[in-house]
Formats: structure tokens, sequence, C-alpha cells
């Protein structure tokens, strides 16, 4: 796989009350990505930038919702997710993550 590929896989992580729940009792990941990548590509992106050994992805596609902007109906998005089970005993801090990649 291209290593300029999977340095855009992952888009943002999800912050939210459910990916720190997943977080903390099964540790899990949750980050939104591209919406035509892979499974594996996936897993390769989150080996290669966060120097973790993933056990399993699991991706789900949420369609955007119809929303009224005004008098326009318009559409968002349709944004895709990966849940990222890192190995047992593997952890994966995303603020030390961020310090590590300002300094490069």
């Amino acid at each position: 796989m291209n290593q300029e590929r999977l340095m855009k896989v992952i888009l943002a992580p999800v912050v939210s009350e459910k990916s720190n729940l997943l977080a903390e009792k099964h540790n899990q990941m949750t980050f939104k990505v591209l919406r035509d990548a892979t499974k594996q590509e996936i897993k390769a992106a989150v080996e290669l930038l966060f120097g973790v050994q993933v056990a399993s992805v699991t991706t789900v596609t949420t369609k955007g919702k119809t929303k009224r902007f005004g008098r326009n109906m318009g559409r968002r998005s349709d944004v895709k997710k990966a849940y990222v089970s890192l190995v047992e005993g593997q952890e994966l801090n995303l603020e030390s993550a961020a310090a590590s990649a300002d300094k490069e």
C-alpha cells in the first residue's frame, strides 16, 4: 500500500460519549475515514501513524441527513467511521500522538 494514501485515510478522531466509553471499556478507538477506504487500509494507517497493533476494524457508513438551509433544501455529506480494536495491552493516546506529530 502507498504510504501517501495511508497518511490521508484517517481524517479525524471521533470525540463523543460513545467513543470515550468504547475506548475505556473495550480498548477501541473511533475515527472518521475516507469513504472509499478499506478495512486493510485503515488498519495499516493506524499502525503506521500511531505505532500500535490493531486486532480488528469495523466500519459504518452514516448517510447524510436532508436539512433545510433557509428556504433551500440541502443534504449533509455521508460519513464513514471506523471502530478500531487494539490488541490486548496496546494503548493509543491521541494527545501524545498529536504532540509528537507537531514536533516533526
